[in-house]
């Protein structure tokens, strides 16, 4: 695991003292924001629109997602919350992807409806990078050792020994009651690298939906798509994680991603219009 990139050291300014670092979480979002960026842009360009609409949107989308990411976890962790609301909404953990999707839609919906754009356009050219910067961050969830999956047996199991939190059998035991530890003993536990499962998946679903932008035909069919790809990855992957299951042996990602899926199917098979497509053309 590989928390931080870079170390400044004590630094002394003027009588101030601070310790500097590059965290590799936040670096990976920083990188997953710029990259969505660079590839927004690109597309706004090539379809006539103002490429400065490329800032708005992902600025958007950061504080809208990081709101909603940071209200999912709170309503996630009611319990806890209630006890101890504060520490609950300053802690440092709590950016859930699904509660940020949600959160980040409504803020970019704002900035679409603010500027005349067509929802749908929007939509399908921002449908790859929601998957890519969805990757990009599980990079980050893997060097800092966060989001890992059960214990396991498997060859390819990692054990995160300072992850957030450690791969114990003693924190499965306190925080995690539910996952069954039979035939694991005390110490560090290997666990699924459910985030090297999703980081190639998403790559996956990311590359199949940047080559469809250049033939839709209805608009609004490549979003839809990627509610149903994103949502049907998250759903199987969520068998190998430690979330609780609540409602028929699903987790409450797992509804939401039968939702994701759910409403991608039906706007596919009843699309909002049949006008004609708005593939982006590449420059060749």
């Amino acid at each position: 695991m590989f928390p931080v990139i870079y170390d400044f050291g004590d630094i002394d300014i003027f009588g101030f003292s601070f310790h500097p670092v590059i965290n590799s979480y936040g670096f990976m979002l920083m990188l997953a924001f710029y990259s969505c960026y660079f590839f927004l842009n690109k597309d706004l360009k090539r379809l006539g629109h103002n490429p400065s609409l490329a800032g708005d949107i992902i600025f958007a989308a950061a504080v809208g997602g990081i709101v909603g990411s940071r209200v999912y976890f709170l309503l996630e962790n009611f319990d806890q919350f209630i006890s101890d609301p504060i520490g609950m909404i300053f802690s440092g953990g709590g950016l859930v992807f699904l509660g940020g999707l949600l959160g980040g839609l409504l803020a970019v919906t704002y900035v679409i409806k603010k500027n005349s754009l067509d929802w749908l356009v929007i939509a399908d050219l921002v449908a790859p990078l929601l998957i890519l910067g969805y990757a990009i961050g599980r990079v980050g969830c893997l060097l800092v050792g966060d989001d890992y999956g059960l214990p396991t047996h498997v060859p390819w199991g990692i054990e995160f020994p300072n992850g957030i939190p450690p791969s114990t059998y003693s924190i499965f035991q306190t925080r995690y009651p539910w996952v069954d530890l039979t035939g694991f003993t005390p110490g560090v536990l290997k666990v699924h690298p459910t985030q090297i499962y999703e980081i190639l998946l998403g790559g996956g679903i990311f590359y199949f939906l940047y080559q469809k932008r250049l033939s839709i035909k209805i608009k609004g069919s490549l979003f839809f798509t990627y509610l149903i790809l994103a949502g049907a990855e998250r759903f199987m992957v969520e068998f190998l994680r430690i979330n609780q299951k609540y409602f028929i042996g699903l987790s409450g990602a797992q509804i939401i991603s039968l939702t994701m899926v759910s409403v991608g199917l039906w706007f596919l098979y009843n699309p909002v219009s049949q006008t004609e497509g708005h593939a982006v053309k590449e420059n060749k």
